[in-house]
């Protein structure tokens, strides 16, 4: 499981909000909490749909033929609702790394 895949499904099940508030219990924007503010921002202003093509991916494993299959859609309609999430997902941990090691 990749970085990328990691942050998603923590964040999807919820995981990544018990353990930022363990780690940090204070409101200072400390690189997980930047993640996870930055990924509900994100993630809540997804539609229904383009949240569950990402839970489907990433939760549930689908690979791209899969998940068109289940809605009878194209390949090229998965990747054009979730490449745009998965891009800003990485520029996340992207900020939050640089923060960290800057």
């Amino acid at each position: 499981m990749n970085e990328l895949e990691f942050n998603i499904r923590l964040y999807l099940t919820g995981t990544m909000k018990s353990w930022t508030d363990r780690i940090d219990s204070t409101d200072q924007l400390t690189p997980q909490r930047f993640i996870f503010n930055a990924m509900t921002e994100l993630f809540d202003s997804l539609s229904d749909d383009d949240l569950e093509l990402i839970r489907l991916r990433y939760m549930e494993r689908m690979i791209l033929s899969e998940v068109a299959s289940r809605y009878s859609i194209s390949e090229r309609t998965v990747r054009n609702h979730t490449n745009p999430t998965v891009k800003q997902v990485k520029e996340i941990i992207a900020r939050a790394t640089e923060t960290m090691n800057g």
